[in-house]
């Protein structure tokens, strides 16, 4: 897979991975071992083969960054409004349900902002590639009561939970047990 954390690299990380398979066609040229130069640099042995595939085939050149898959429909100065209107909070914009962004408010923002549509895959592509992540919220609820949750949690779980049905005792053991 060619995005493994799902989103395209940041423009920092492209720069890395450049470096490093020019760091790699180097050692190339000096006739290293596919298997010496991943360890090196800490990368697999089947992308040490790729790259010298495209190396042998089109030299240094062959291997520098094309840039992002796909051109973003947002420019900077856009991105920066839309960072900026994130950092207002939902409620700035008229989502009162809850105070977490989700994908498909990120969504109905741009459109509002830009009037420009992305599905809410291309939304998370879009945010990663500019660091963002999911988050869960710190805090818990003002109206949380904490003996209610200790009582719940001792009376009420237990009965929906309910007792592990076994054939025979259970052991901690992951080998069998000796018969004697």
């Amino acid at each position: 897979m060619r995005y493994a954390q799902r989103g395209g690299y940041t423009p920092a990380e492209q720069q890395r991975r450049e470096r490093l398979r020019l760091q790699a066609a180097e050692r190339f040229a000096c006739g290293d071992t596919i298997s010496e130069i991943a360890r090196e640099l800490r990368v697999t042995e089947g992308s040490v083969r790729r790259w010298r595939k495209a190396w042998r085939d089109g030299g240094a050149e062959a291997l520098r960054s094309r840039g992002p898959v796909s051109r973003e429909k947002l420019g900077p100065q856009q991105w920066a409004r839309l960072e900026m209107e994130l950092r207002k909070g939902p409620l700035a914009h008229g989502f009162a349900n809850d105070q977490r962004w989700t994908l498909g408010r990120i969504k109905t923002l741009i459109g509002r902002l830009f009037h420009v549509g992305y599905t809410p895959e291309g939304v998370w592509k879009l945010m990663r590639r500019h660091g963002w992540s999911c988050q869960v919220p710190v805090r818990q609820a003002l109206e949380r009561d904490e003996e209610a949750v200790a009582v719940w949690k001792a009376e009420v779980w237990p009965q929906i939970k309910g007792w592990r049905a076994t054939w025979a005792p259970t052991s901690a053991s992951r080998t069998r047990q000796a018969r004697g």
